[in-house]
């Protein structure tokens, strides 16, 4: 992605990236091999027309992660809002993150921008939730905060859906589609400093969602400190950092566009799934 538009490299990351054979990897092999991949797609970008976004459908920037890792309450100010309604908590024990820890959403939840969230459930509520997304570069365990921007790859937009009930997180958030990555990944060194990045979400242009990343609880370094104190993180684990206050119903027919500083704007269609 450049300033002129949207530029094809498959071709040039295809022919580079390594064969893979069965088993298959437990990481995604091209965030593992991003590095050694940059400077043929660089010069792929420039032989390459650009086209606009608005042309094409955006897939998740990531395609194969392991994991993806999600924080819950890690903004003081979401806590206090689930505790204070009842169709938030539904009678759930609500710790602050240094209790409550991470919990793993499933990998076939994710979607990119273009696909669409196709919402279940119909006769319960789904909220939206705005997150920064962490995407890791290389294996990572047992990492110290101080270093722990160094395994990153970059950044995107993510979108953590959840169906409001009394089931684990877990449960209610891995649907199909209830993970959105976008609009694309910003690499490290272009985003050095995630801690005061600005974001909202609107729904139909109501803006819902309106907060900073230095309102976390846990930052960028203490969650990639604490979710690789308990797995090894490879490249293109994801990390979705938390929400802030303002979630809110989301409804088939329903525009969701969130933005956030330094990566971008997307736009997410919401339907009635199957």
């Amino acid at each position: 992605m450049t300033d002129d538009g949207i530029h094809d490299v498959t071709q040039a990351a295809l022919r580079e990236l390594p064969p893979w054979t069965y088993p298959l990897p437990v990481f995604d092999p091209f965030i593992a091999n991003l590095p050694r991949l940059r400077q043929a797609l660089e010069q792929q970008s420039r032989q390459a027309a650009p086209k606009p976004v608005d042309g094409v459908r955006l897939l998740s920037p990531v395609a194969n992660p392991g994991k993806i890792i999600a924080a819950p309450v890690n903004y003081k100010k979401h806590l206090e809002e689930v505790l204070a309604q009842k169709e938030l908590h539904h009678g759930n024990l609500i710790n602050e993150i240094h209790k409550a820890g991470l919990f793993l959403k499933a990998t076939s939840s994710l979607i990119g921008a273009g696909d669409g969230i196709e919402l279940i459930h119909l006769d319960r509520r789904n909220d939206h939730e705005i997150e920064l997304a962490v995407i890791i570069g290389k294996p990572a365990r047992n990492v110290s905060g101080r270093d722990a921007l160094n395994y990153v790859a970059g950044y995107c937009i993510g979108l953590d859906i959840t169906i409001r009930g009394p089931e684990e997180r877990s449960f209610r958030k891995s649907p199909d589609t209830y993970t959105v990555l976008g609009p694309w990944l910003v690499t490290a060194d272009e985003l050095k400093d995630p801690s005061r990045l600005a974001f909202t979400i609107a729904v139909n242009d109501e803006v819902r969602q309106d907060a900073n990343t230095d309102d976390l609880v846990l930052g960028v370094r203490e969650l990639i400190e604490l979710a690789s104190s308990f797995y090894t993180l490879h490249p293109g684990d994801v990390i979705l950092t938390g929400t802030p206050q303002g979630v809110g119903r989301v409804l088939p027919g329903d525009v969701l566009r969130a933005r956030m500083d330094r990566i971008g704007e997307m736009h997410v269609d919401v339907r009635a799934g199957k």
